[in-house]
C-alpha cells in the first residue's frame, strides 16, 4: 500500500477527515508529508494508527491516556507496566460509573413500579420525587 490522501485514509480508517485532522493538531497522528501539489500524503502505518485511537476511544480513555499508550506503543516509553496501570484506572473508573448507573436505574425503577399511570398528577410519585429533590438542595 502507498502513500494516501486524507479522504481514504479517513475510509480505511472509519473515521471522518475532520477526525483526522483533529488527531493531528491533538499531536495524536503525524503531521502528514505535503505532496508538490500541497495535498496531505500519509504512510499506509496511519490506517493503523487511526484505529488504534478510536478503539481506546471506544472504550472511553482520553486523548491524553491515548497518548501515553500510543508513547508505549511507539517505543518511545519502554514501561509496558504503564499500559497495565492506564487500563487499571479506565476499568475502576468504568466500575465506578456503572455502579452509579445502577444506583440510578434502581431509583428510577422504584419511581416506575410505585406509579399506578393514572390519576392526579399531584399524586405521581415520579412528579412528587421531583419536585422534593428540588427542596433537599
Amino acid at each position: 500500500m502507498h502513500a494516501m490522501h486524507i479522504g481514504r485514509l479517513a475510509a480505511q480508517a472509519e473515521v471522518s477527515v475532520d477526525t483526522v485532522r483533529y488527531y493531528e493538531r491533538a499531536d495524536l497522528l503525524p503531521a502528514p508529508v505535503r505532496s508538490a501539489s500541497g495535498y496531505r500524503t500519509y504512510p499506509p502505518s496511519a490506517v493503523g494508527r487511526l484505529r488504534f485511537i478510536r478503539r481506546a476511544k471506544d472504550l472511553g480513555f482520553s486523548l491524553e491516556e491515548i497518548r501515553g499508550l500510543l508513547a508505549v506503543s511507539d517505543g518511545r516509553d519502554a514501561d509496558v507496566g504503564a499500559i497495565r496501570g492506564i487500563a487499571a484506572q479506565r476499568l475502576a473508573d468504568l466500575d465506578a460509573r456503572l455502579a452509579e448507573l445502577t444506583r440510578l436505574r434502581d431509583a428510577l425503577r422504584g419511581l416506575v413500579d410505585a406509579c399506578p399511570g393514572h390519576g392526579d398528577p399531584r399524586d405521581c410519585p415520579i412528579l412528587n420525587a421531583f419536585e422534593s429533590a428540588g427542596d433537599a438542595r
